[in-house]
């Protein structure tokens, strides 16, 4: 049974958590391939009388298609079992742009809920547009692309739901919001705010919402400078597995630290249930 990590620590703080905030892709899942151990793992939180919450910076696809979604991957989850990057962009217009024309980039599915949020929203160019929020569109096109530029040549506050660069694929990895971004970079020279993961309010509010502790708490993901990095920022344990982005040697020449690194989240489940 394995009780230490790929770095000799000692797991069994692991046994004390109950809000155990994961990543999705790359994760739980590669593409719609559930990776071994997930549903045993997730079953466990629930008996244990935990809770677990998908923090996910994919905003290509609403919590309503999420749930949908992971209901015929077999794994059971509602609406507040998420919290994805969508909703904290959502939540920042609210705050800080309230009743302006969003220009969005992004999936219709993305649209949609910021429609669904209260949000006025378009994906045309209009001059009435007070904020530009850019996503992970998956549904990308070059006149997309173009309207974005144009959009950004006007001096408005610039916005992307999240910082990855790549996204994992059954093959590899395609392109992510960040690799967007960049890509928009490079012909306008304009940069965004990222909201999402690594910033703490993805972590702060899911504990707010819940009965734990942060001390209660633990962020399971594969990417260092989002999923450990909002753990991090959070001030909550940290456990990095193996079967996304992250290899060994990244983590040993980062200078963001998960607490923990396991192969796959299988580990977890055989820590709790030791």
């Amino acid at each position: 049974m394995l009780m230490n990590d790929l770095l000799g620590k000692d797991t069994s703080r692991l046994k004390e958590k109950k809000l155990f905030l994961f990543d999705l892709d790359g994760t739980i899942y590669e593409d719609r391939r559930v990776f071994a151990g997930a549903l045993e793992l997730l079953d466990t939180i629930r008996e244990i009388g935990g809770k677990y919450v998908f923090i996910t910076n994919n905003s290509s696809t609403s919590v309503r298609d999420y749930v949908q979604r992971l209901k015929t991957m077999g794994i059971a989850a509602g609406s507040d079992n998420f919290f994805t990057s969508a909703q904290a962009t959502v939540f920042y217009l609210k705050e800080n742009h309230p009743g302006q024309l969003v220009y969005c980039l992004g999936t219709r599915s993305l649209l949609q809920e910021f429609k669904d949020s209260g949000l006025a929203v378009t994906d045309r160019v209009d001059d009435r547009a007070g904020v530009i929020v850019v996503g992970f569109d998956t549904e990308l096109t070059y006149a997309k692309i173009r309207r974005t530029c144009e959009m950004l040549s006007k001096d408005l506050p610039y916005l992307a739901t999240n910082p990855d660069l790549a996204c994992p694929a059954e093959f590899g990895f395609v392109p992510d919001c960040g690799a967007i971004c960049e890509m928009l970079a490079l012909a306008t020279g304009k940069r965004p705010i990222f909201l999402g993961k690594p910033n703490a309010v993805m972590v702060d509010y899911v504990v707010r919402n819940s009965v734990f502790a942060k001390e209660q708490t633990v962020v399971i993901g594969d990417r260092l400078y989002t999923d450990i990095a909002v753990g991090v920022n959070a001030g909550v344990s940290t456990v990095c597995v193996l079967t996304g982005e992250a290899r060994l040697k990244d983590i040993e020449a980062s200078s963001i630290k998960p607490e923990f690194v396991l192969p796959s989240v299988r580990e977890i489940f055989e820590i709790l249930t030791e």
